[in-house]
C-alpha cells in the first residue's frame, strides 16, 4: 500500500505524520463515511474544523472530506472527518410533485452547494411528497422508499470521493470472496423477527366514493408456516395499491439472513451498498452467493488492511 493522507487548511497542504493507523467506516443508509485518524502536532501543522481531507492509495482516491472534530491530548491530536453527505443532517420542509428519486437529489443537492457525480436514473416517478422539518437524509431516504416499494429496484446513495453519487445495487458488485480462508471470525442470524411479513394490507380512503379501498397480497403457505405477520399502510390515492402490495410482498417474505465478518482482507473497492460474494459452510445452512454490505469498517494499521462487515441477503440453501 501507498497511502497518503493530506490535509488543506487554507491554501496550505500538509502531510501529517498518523500514528495507531486510519480507519474508513461507510453505513448503506442515513449516515455519512467517516475517518479517523491520529496526528502528530508540530511547530508546523495548523488544522483546524472544516479543512479538507484527502485519503488515497497511491492514485486509487478511497476518502475525501472535511474536518468535524478535533480531541487534543499531549503530543497528539485525534481527528474525525466526514464526507459531505454529513450535510444531509441539514433539516428542511420539502413539498414535491412528479419527481423521480434522482431527481431528488439532485435538487437537494443543488439547494445546499453539494457536488453531484453519477446519479443513476431511478425510473419510478413520485406522484407527490410533503416532507415537513425532516432531514435531507430522511427526504431523500423516503424517496428512495417509495422507490423500492413501486419497482422493487434498491438504490444507494454515497459519496465518491466528493460527489454524490447514486447507483442500483444490482448494478454494483465488487468481486472478492469471503469464505474461511480471507475472514478471520464471522457471525450468522436468521429471523422472522422483524422485517419479514407475508400478508401485505394497504387501505385508501375513497372520499369520493365513500368507500375504504382495501389491497392484500399474501403467501399461504409462509402463514401456514410461520403464522400471519401482517404489514399495513394508508396509502395515497396516486399510488397504484395492487402493485404496491405486490412489491412489498416480494421484498418482505423472506426470512431476513445477516451475517457479520471480521478481520477479512482489505479491498478499498468495498463499502457499504456494493454487494460481495460469499461462501461459507454455515451452521443448518450452506450460503455461496453475493450478498448486501450494509456497513464496511476498512482499518489501515501499518502495511496491514482488514476490514470488518455487516451483510445482508438471500442465497442459503438449507
Amino acid at each position: 500500500m501507498a497511502l497518503e493522507l493530506y490535509i488543506q487548511h487554507g491554501s496550505q497542504v500538509y502531510a501529517p505524520v498518523v500514528t495507531e493507523g486510519i480507519t474508513w467506516e461507510t453505513e448503506r443508509s442515513g449516515s455519512p463515511g467517516k475517518l479517523t485518524f491520529t496526528v502528530i502536532p508540530d511547530d508546523i501543522l495548523v488544522i483546524e474544523e472544516g479543512d479538507a481531507v484527502r485519503f488515497t492509495d497511491g492514485d486509487t482516491p478511497i476518502f475525501y472530506g472535511f474536518i468535524f472534530t478535533l480531541s487534543p491530548k499531549p503530543g497528539e491530536i485525534a481527528v474525525t472527518a466526514y464526507d459531505q453527505m454529513r450535510y444531509l443532517k441539514n433539516k428542511d420542509t420539502y413539498i414535491y410533485t412528479g419527481k423521480r428519486a434522482d431527481e431528488v437529489v439532485r435538487m437537494i443537492a443543488g439547494d445546499f452547494g453539494l457536488n453531484c457525480g453519477s446519479l443513476a436514473n431511478t425510473g419510478f416517478v413520485i406522484p407527490s411528497r410533503v416532507e415537513d422539518d425532516k432531514s435531507l437524509f430522511d427526504i431523500i431516504g423516503s424517496a428512495l422508499d417509495v422507490t423500492l416499494e413501486n419497482s422493487k429496484q434498491l438504490y444507494v446513495l454515497y459519496d465518491d470521493f466528493g460527489k454524490l453519487s447514486l447507483r442500483n445495487i444490482e448494478d454494483w458488485k465488487v468481486p472478492i470472496l469471503i469464505d474461511p480462508d480471507t475472514a478471520q471470525s464471522y457471525d450468522y442470524t436468521s429471523s422472522i423477527d422483524s422485517d419479514t411479513y407475508n400478508k401485505i394490507k394497504l387501505s385508501y380512503e375513497n372520499e369520493e366514493a365513500g368507500t375504504r379501498d382495501i389491497y392484500i397480497a399474501q403467501d399461504s403457505s409462509h402463514i401456514n408456516q410461520w403464522g400471519m405477520l401482517q404489514y399495513f399502510e394508508t396509502i395515497d390515492e396516486k399510488v397504484n395499491g395492487r402493485a404496491k402490495a405486490d412489491a412489498l410482498l416480494t421484498l418482505y417474505n423472506q426470512k431476513t439472513r445477516n451475517l457479520s465478518v471480521s478481520g477479512a482482507f482489505g479491498d478499498h473497492r468495498v463499502r457499504a451498498g456494493c454487494s460481495v460474494a460469499v461462501k461459507l459452510d454455515l451452521y443448518g445452512a450452506s450460503l455461496q452467493n453475493w450478498m448486501l454490505v450494509e456497513s464496511c469498517k476498512h482499518q489501515y494499521n501499518n502495511d496491514q488492511h482488514t476490514m470488518d462487515l455487516t451483510l445482508r441477503g438471500n442465497g442459503f440453501d438449507a
